[in-house]
Order: structure tokens, then C-alpha cells, then sequence
């Protein structure tokens, strides 16, 4: 049955498992959206776990094997793998965000994280693909369980969601992605290395979805920008935001390190 309204469509997309599946899902909930064919109704609640996969075998984070730095063949396909599951669990943050907050939240919010699950769950597709041409495929290796645990963590609040999420996980692969693409080409991986550039673009959008929407909360809140995402982060972010800071995409993004610090 076809859903006709945003909470419907998006509850859907998460419940679907397979992954081929659920990133043509999140796609056509996005189409189906930007195009007036599905009501801003939000009468079901999004599901406490998305559906996920058989594949691959999900660990606890000290338990995954180690990788190494992308040097061997191996190690650069290990490093796919682990990018193609962040984006494939992105997939369902970006749609919880929208089902989760956006009537509270408003059109242009669902509009901006549909945008980004979309954008996700093309990530996806193109590193399983990029997966299936080294002879590997997504499932072919362990994968991080705790990826979920931001969405759990940050389930009551808008803030605390886009605190978290878009301003320290998704910001952390603008700092670490350019170092992943050097790794790459240097192996000379070039197509791989394309695909990450084109993911790092995206992901700084991404960010700047999440610093605009949490601006808008803290002047709706009447609260101060990096007090509040200090609070936010020690709350409910389990581990440290350190450098090396990619200061240009940070910047870009809007997450400069003034609005974080308040320091001018």
C-alpha cells in the first residue's frame, strides 16, 4: 500500500532491511515528498531500531577487528566496508531526524533531512558498488553496532539530535575524509578517491543543515549557541571532540570554531 503522508513513508523506508531496498525507499520518500504526493501528517511514530540486514555480522566497537590504515588492498577494502556501513546506518539517522522532529520541527526541516538520507543512501550505493568491483561486497565483513547509539541517546530532543549527530559525527568526517582520499590516490585507487570527494562535499551541506537548524533552535530557546552545544555534547556524546579540526569544511559547513567556543 502506498503511503500518503511523510510519518507513513519515511517509518517504511526505516522498516525496510534489505540494502538495495532501503536506499531506493529513501529515495522515492524523498521524490515522493519534494513532489506534494505525501501529506505533513505525522500520526506513527518512528520505530526504536530500523530494520537492518542479515549482513554483515554486527560487533560491539572494542570487539572489531583491526583494520590498519588503508595501505594493502585488503586494508583499503576493509576501510570500504566501514564507510559503506556509516553511511548506510546514516541513512536511517537522517530519516529518523525527519519522521522523529520534524512536526515539532516544521517542512523545511523534513525537506533538508530527507535531503540528506537521500544523499546517504546514494553514499551507499556507490561504495557497495565500488564494493562489488574490488570482488568484495556490503556484509562481506563485521560491522560497528554502536552507530545507533546517538539516535537512542538523542531521541527527546531536536537539539541534542543535531548536536550530536550533524555537529560532532557527521563534522568528524570532514576532518578525517581528505586524509582517507590521500590514502587512496596515493595507492592509486583514484576511483575510490572520487567517490569519497564526492562524499566530503556532500557532508559539509549536510553539516550546515544541522548548524542552521541548531541556530534556529537556540534563538527559539533563547539560549547561547556554544553553551548549549557543549552542554548537549557532554550529555549525551560518549567520547571526545578533539582535533585535528578540518577548519576550511568546518567553516564551510558553519561550524566554525568561534560558534563553538564563543570565542571571537
Amino acid at each position: 500500500m502506498t503511503s500518503t503522508n511523510v510519518a507513513a513513508a519515511i517509518r517504511g523506508a526505516m522498516l525496510t532491511a534489505e540494502p538495495a531496498a532501503k536506499a531506493m525507499a529513501t529515495r522515492a520518500v524523498r521524490r515522493d515528498w519534494a513532489a506534494g504526493r505525501l501529506a505533513f501528517v505525522f500520526d506513527q511514530a518512528m520505530p526504536d531500531e530500523p530494520a537492518r540486514p542479515a549482513r554483515p555480522e554486527l560487533l560491539p566497537p572494542n570487539a572489531m577487528p583491526k583494520r590498519g590504515r588503508g595501505g594493502s588492498e585488503r586494508g583499503r577494502l576493509a576501510l570500504l566496508h566501514a564507510l559503506a556501513h556509516i553511511e548506510f546506518v546514516a541513512i536511517d539517522l537522517a530519516l529518523d531526524a525527519a519522521g522523529r522532529f520534524g512536526e515539532q520541527r516544521g517542512p523545511e526541516f523534513v525537506t533538508d533531512w530527507l535531503d540528506v538520507a537521500a544523499d546517504e543512501a546514494m553514499h551507499f550505493s556507490l561504495l557497495a558498488r565500488r564494493l562489488r568491483t574490488l570482488g568484495s561486497d556490503y556484509g562481506a565483513l563485521p560491522a560497528h553496532d554502536g552507530l545507533w547509539d546517538a539516535a537512542r541517546e538523542t531521541a527527546h530532543d531536536a537539539a541534542a539530535r543535531l548536536a550530536v549527530v550533524p555537529m560532532v559525527l557527521e563534522a568528524r568526517g570532514l576532518d578525517v575524509t581528505p586524509v582517507t582520499i590521500e590514502r587512496f590516490t596515493a595507492a592509486g585507487d583514484l576511483r575510490s578517491a572520487r567517490i569519497l570527494e564526492r562524499i566530503l562535499s556532500d557532508e559539509i551541506r549536510h553539516v550546515r543543515y544541522g548548524t542552521t537548524h541548531f541556530l534556529k533552535l537556540c534563538d527559539e530557546r533563547g539560549e547561547s549557541p556554544p553553551v548549549l552545544w557543549k552542554t548537549l555534547v557532554a550529555r549525551h556524546f560518549r567520547g571526545a571532540v578533539k582535533p585535528p579540526f578540518n577548519d576550511s569544511a568546518r567553516r564551510a559547513a558553519g561550524l566554525s570554531y568561534e560558534l563553538m567556543t564563543g570565542v571571537v
